[in-house]
């Protein structure tokens, strides 16, 4: 006659194989947590948002921030049910990338570089120069050399985003030193 052991053990948290396998047929929904997520914020901070009430007209400063966090949640959903009824994602065909290159850090970085400094110079110098250089820096980073044309299309364009921000919309932007001039 055998004796039988019973083991009082805790269940092992590993997962199983079944489970993995499930997960990984399914890691798309990691994007619609993700998509979840960043609505949440996004509708929160909105319908948190301090307003004036005295506000310039019937679309204020919560209404794109409002659609973008209902849009984000209704995605994260839509895509949950696609993925949950056997929809998969394409593998990365590269088009017209060369998937065995490696990265190209130089633009990376410098793109970051130039992001920071234009942040760093919005409240000194005002947004027509800090996006000028914004402007002109990201398109130098993404090699366009071309310097007779590029600060010009820049400035133009910063210009421009000023006055459609802090004139037409009502958004303040600092206008820095320049704006006593101009």
């Amino acid at each position: 006659m055998t004796t039988r052991t019973e083991s009082t053990s805790a269940p092992d948290p590993t997962p199983t194989p079944e489970r993995r396998s499930w997960l990984r047929e399914h890691s798309e929904l990691g994007v619609c947590v993700l998509l979840l997520t960043l609505g949440a914020v996004v509708l929160t901070d909105a319908l948190t948002m301090d307003v004036d009430l005295t506000q310039r007209g019937p679309v204020g400063p919560r209404t794109v921030p409002i659609v973008v966090g209902a849009g984000l949640l209704l995605i994260a959903a839509l895509l949950a049910v696609d993925v949950l009824r056997g929809g998969r994602g394409e593998a990365e065909g590269g088009e017209d990338v060369d998937l065995s290159e490696p990265a190209d850090w130089r633009t990376v970085l410098l793109l970051a570089g130039i992001f920071l400094g234009s942040a760093a110079l919005i409240e000194p110098a005002g947004f027509p120069v800090a996006g000028a250089l914004l402007f002109w820096g990201a398109a130098f980073a993404l090699g366009s050399r071309r310097v007779d044309r590029d600060p010009l299309i820049a400035a133009v364009l910063s210009l421009l985003t000023y006055v459609v921000f802090d004139k037409l919309l009502g958004v303040p932007l600092p206008g820095g030193p320049l704006m006593g001039v101009l």
